[in-house]
């Protein structure tokens, strides 16, 4: 799941988040832990434009500062970027965070990146919208090389080009995830040839079939054979009979129902799934967490 809270969209956050803190972060991320959920995620914005704010809100907590805190209160449960837009920074400093983060942590990291779209965020910082697509694509190769094995990794190319430069510590893992978010056709292109895993952004159930059919035979195409994740974000979920207006969208029901209705990803391919529950408050959150982690996962 991604965390709610450290990212506070109007599209999604519910109102009592607009209070919440550390506290709030630290008992979710240790429910998910304890109901065995796969991963934890954080988003990344670096300053929202007052233009966006109405709908953005300006409340995008750091990535790495977020992940690393719960990575000290959590066990089992693996950190992911979602997504890292890793193109607003030089991949040796990407790669020194994240590599930090991954040793800390004992390996749970998964490193999911995508282009970015707010075009006030590069201009600030010196970097060129237009090409974000082709440095993002430089900027995954480079983060291979840098997030490997080698205590001085080397990469050149054309935006960055960098040899003889050591960093440690090395990434716990011997290959750290790399999944590549969005839904346009250059990003599903990026994902199939660049990336281990495919993090959809908002398609809906009908559309992913199409998608998924591209990724298998982009990656035919290239000659692509390493292990891939294929993923989804689900509609928003409420478990058992809600007595409150959780929107029309939201799968609300008993365990099983819910349950029939999310393996539906797994007959289309999808291999993990992110879901996002409707809640009025933390306690709400919490306990639905724990009721998804006992009574639906045991049914997927």
């Amino acid at each position: 799941m991604q965390l709610p809270v450290q990212s506070q969209s109007t599209l999604y956050a519910e109102p009592w988040e607009a209070d919440a803190g550390p506290e709030d972060l630290v008992e979710i991320a240790r429910a998910a832990d304890r109901a065995g959920f796969a991963y934890i995620a954080s988003c990344d914005h670096v300053a929202i434009p007052r233009r966006l704010a109405d709908a953005m809100g300006t409340v995008w907590y750091d990535p790495v500062a977020t992940l690393a805190y719960l990575a000290g209160v959590t066990e089992r449960v693996r950190l992911l970027s979602h997504v890292a837009v890793v193109g607003l920074r030089h991949p040796l400093l990407t790669a020194k965070q994240y590599a930090t983060l991954d040793h800390l942590a004992g390996g749970r990291l998964i490193l999911g990146v995508g282009a970015g779209h707010v075009r006030e965020e590069f201009e600030a910082l010196g970097v060129d919208f237009e090409r974000r697509g082709a440095v993002l694509d430089e900027c995954v190769d480079a983060l291979r090389a840098a997030l490997g094995p080698d205590e001085f990794p080397a990469h050149h190319g054309k935006a960055y080009d960098f040899e003889d430069l050591g960093q440690r510590p090395r990434p716990a893992q011997a290959r750290v995830p790399l999944w590549v978010g969005g839904s346009s056709p250059a990003a599903v292109r990026r994902a199939a040839v660049r990336g281990d895993g495919w993090l959809p952004q908002g398609d809906p159930r009908d559309r992913l079939p199409g998608q998924i059919a591209r990724l298998r035979r982009l990656r035919e195409e290239a000659g692509v054979t390493d292990p891939f994740t294929v993923g989804a974000i689900t509609e928003p979920l409420y478990i058992g009979e809600p007595d409150w207006d959780v929107g029309r969208r939201t799968l609300s029901g008993p365990p099983e129902a819910l349950a029939e209705s999310l393996r539906g990803y797994a007959a289309m391919g999808v291999d993990q799934i992110q879901i996002r529950f409707r809640s009025r408050g933390r306690a709400e959150l919490t306990d639905q967490i724990r009721e998804f982690g006992e009574r639906v996962a045991p049914l997927l």
